[in-house]
């Protein structure tokens, strides 16, 4: 099997780094979690990493667009504040809406292949 193009690559990037507000939102879902605790998970849970500070930087724009808010703050003695984020109301729609799209784009993306394949 030939080595994956760069755009297979481009598509694993679009797919996943580029849309780490939907790996978070899924996380949220079943607990509230601090940051650094949302990004050993997405390696561990979806199985591709991303910087630190990125994590950092999407929460802070979700957080924003309200899509997530802090549920508590807890000191760890010696240790700097945790804020745990838990997901909105409005981030759980944005999330079914943003699993939607890909479910039916995918769905699209597939059938378009099984009419090529049947050529």
């Amino acid at each position: 099997m030939e080595p994956h193009s760069s755009a297979y690559f481009r598509l694993i990037r679009k797919l996943t780094k580029e849309n780490l507000w939907l790996y978070i939102l899924k996380l949220l879902q079943d607990r509230p979690m601090y940051a650094y605790e949302i990004y050993k998970t997405i390696h561990g849970q979806f199985g591709f990493t991303t910087a630190t500070i990125t994590v950092y930087v999407v929460l802070y724009k979700m957080q924003r667009e309200g899509l997530i808010q802090i549920a508590e703050e807890k000191t760890v003695l010696g240790k700097p504040d945790r804020k745990y984020y838990r997901i909105t109301e409005k981030g759980y729609h944005e999330y079914v809406s943003g699993v939607g799209f890909l479910e039916k784009t995918l769905g699209k993306l597939t059938h378009t292949f099984q009419d090529v394949k049947n050529v």
